[in-house]
């Protein structure tokens, strides 16, 4: 197969791997680049290689299209080193089993599972919860001193807020964080070593034990994972290791994603005053003005598809069995789909933004997360109107999928202003 070369982006020395640490603090101009310069561009980078798609239209398309499956865990996981097939057996049977990285009809079964805990009437339910935790998160820090907003705010408030929608105790906070910080690591390697492998097997190995022990002492009651292991007992879910996937997924997937919007939002939101200052005078465009912070800045900045059958997309022929990453942060920049994408325009009326995905797929969670959001960036205004950054450059993690911010420092001025 003829395979289209990476243009020198012009961040990028021609020769260099796209993905270095100036791509890490700032990945857009070479997302420009790609965008402008074809449709379609192969890139050995990403484990074994795989086509890149960074225009609105392709990436929508291929999350739509059931050409393109979403089954890509099998040799993702067995080619992260020498040894893997044998050694990483058990994560795969559990991480190839979540509804993330299922095909129809098995992700439909799935999904009508888990939506009840994600219905309109159960997340006014939830809203005082979540109101009364970010109170009381913000009084427990010292604004004037200044706080890291990511160690303190970001990083635990999404755990205990799906521990609660799942039913499960909140005691396991620190272990729900590090759990995901491991299988985040994993995800978001271009090519995972297996020393990265290992490392998430463990803790999904150690989410999916802490759930069989909730389950079978009943402590799961009428949350989601008890909605769920009922679902087994009944036979809609296939088997135990299928009921544990889901339940170990989604307390990920209800960290990850939720942690870095707030931590980029918060960011963009001090880092460009004029905007908290029209959300301050405006409260009721809060919602809009999450919605553009996840374009402006997607806390998922990629997501993958094999090709199910051999198919010809912009005159290139892509084979079975070949992974394609649809490139979210450069859709959601794409001129041909927004106007002025390098703006963040909080007064934006525009189409919604491809962060929580597209198609059968879409986030089943999203609606929580922007709900998250909401509050949490409402509360900070209303409290601390005045609330500005401890340092003008912010520390990105090194993690090119799940964009975020390692330390977030913020104050109150008239204090310290560091922690």
């Amino acid at each position: 197969m003829s395979a289209l070369p990476l243009p020198a982006a012009p961040t990028l020395a021609a020769g260099r791997r796209m993905i270095d640490d100036g791509f890490l603090d700032d990945p857009y101009p070479a997302y420009a680049a790609l965008r402008e310069a074809g449709p379609i561009h192969w890139s050995d980078e990403f484990f074994d290689g795989a086509w890149l798609l960074t225009r609105h239209e392709d990436v929508e398309a291929i999350l739509r299209d059931p050409r393109f499956s979403a089954r890509r865990t099998g040799g993702w996981v067995m080619n992260s080193g020498e040894g893997a097939r044998g050694e990483l057996k058990g994560f795969q049977q559990l991480f190839g089993r979540a509804m993330l990285f299922m095909d129809e009809p098995d992700h439909s079964r799935l999904r009508r599972l888990m939506h009840a805990g994600f219905r309109p009437d159960a997340l006014r339910a939830l809203r005082p919860y979540v109101e009364a935790l970010v109170d009381e998160m913000l009084e427990s820090v010292d604004a004037r001193r200044g706080f890291d907003f990511m160690r303190q705010i970001a990083r635990p408030l999404p755990a205990r807020v799906i521990a609660k929608l799942m039913g499960i105790a909140g005691d396991g906070d620190d272990r729900f964080i590090d759990w995901s910080d491991d299988l985040a690591a994993f995800i978001g390697a271009p090519r995972p070593t297996l020393e990265q492998a290992r490392r998430a097997q463990v803790s999904l190995l150690g989410m999916s034990r802490y759930f069989e022990r909730c389950i079978a002492s009943g402590a799961a009651g009428d949350g989601l994972v008890g909605s769920l292991a009922r679902a087994a007992r009944d036979g809609t879910i296939a088997d135990d290791a299928e009921l544990l996937a889901q339940c170990a997924m989604l307390l990920f997937a209800g960290h990850e994603t939720t942690r870095n919007l707030l931590g980029n939002g918060l960011y963009h939101l001090l880092a460009q005053p004029g905007l908290r200052d029209a959300l301050q005078r405006e409260p009721d465009r809060l919602t809009g003005a999450v919605r553009e912070l996840l374009r402006f800045d997607s806390p998922v900045q990629y997501t993958g598809r094999r090709v199910a059958t051999d198919l010809v997309l912009h005159g290139q022929p892509l084979r079975r069995g070949e992974l394609v990453l649809g490139i979210i942060g450069a859709a959601n920049r794409d001129p041909r789909r927004y106007a002025d994408p390098d703006r963040l325009d909080i007064g934006r009326r525009a189409f919604a933004p491809l962060s929580f995905g597209s198609g059968p797929h879409v986030c089943i969670g999203a609606a929580l997360t922007m709900m998250e959001a909401e509050i949490v960036f409402g509360t900070l205004m209303r409290r601390w109107p005045e609330l500005v950054l401890s340092a003008p450059r912010p520390r990105w993690n090194r993690n090119p999928v799940y964009r975020g911010l390692q330390t977030l420092n913020v104050h109150v001025p008239g204090g310290i202003g560091t922690v």
